[in-house]
């Protein structure tokens, strides 16, 4: 099993990356418009949003991580059954993903921090805030825009996935699989 990518296919290291932070955004999504409907006396009403950001912090630790491998590994070369648009969409959408998980992810920090409080990532250390305090104002539109942002992340992460399901039952190629297999 090779580490790296190939010209051919996706490396193990890849693979990890893509699917362990397709979990993670799916899972903070959910858990995320979970906790805007819970009520102070829930159970879940701390211990969820402590949570939310510490996984938040591990998916923005993850896309460090990604950066990094994209940078020093090559990617696979593009299947001769894609046309030229697939390839240039494919391009630009996977540059839209990161740009929107870590304005997400900054949003997130802005947010949790906005009273000059650090973010504990789970109880074993403290990211500290960068500001004293920010504005209630300025703060609800730092939430909101981190809603609509994860709204769009999802909204492209299941066409996505509904492209790679095109790719695997209609066009019958080789694209899933070279993301899963082994």
């Amino acid at each position: 099993m090779l580490f790296r990518n190939t010209k051919e296919t996706f490396g193990l290291i890849s693979k990890i990356l893509h699917w362990s932070m397709a979990v993670l955004l799916t899972g903070l999504f959910v858990v995320g418009l979970y906790m805007t409907e819970l009520d102070y006396y829930d159970s879940l009403y701390h211990t969820l949003p402590s949570w939310h950001k510490s996984f938040g912090l591990v998916t923005i630790f993850l896309l460090l991580i990604r950066f990094l491998w994209k940078w020093n590994n090559p990617e696979p070369e593009a299947l001769k059954s894609h046309k030229i648009w697939e390839i240039f969409l494919a391009t630009y959408i996977q540059k839209f993903f990161y740009i929107l998980i870590l304005l997400i992810g900054v949003s997130g920090y802005f947010i949790s921090t906005a009273k000059g409080k650090g973010i504990e990532f789970f109880t074993l250390f403290k990211i500290p805030a960068i500001t004293q305090t920010i504005e209630e104002q300025l703060s609800d539109f730092i939430g909101e825009a981190h809603q609509i942002l994860a709204i769009i992340l999802i909204t492209l992460a299941v066409l996505h996935a509904v492209a790679a399901l095109k790719h695997h039952f209609i066009d019958k190629d080789k694209t899933l699989k070279r993301m899963i297999n082994k």
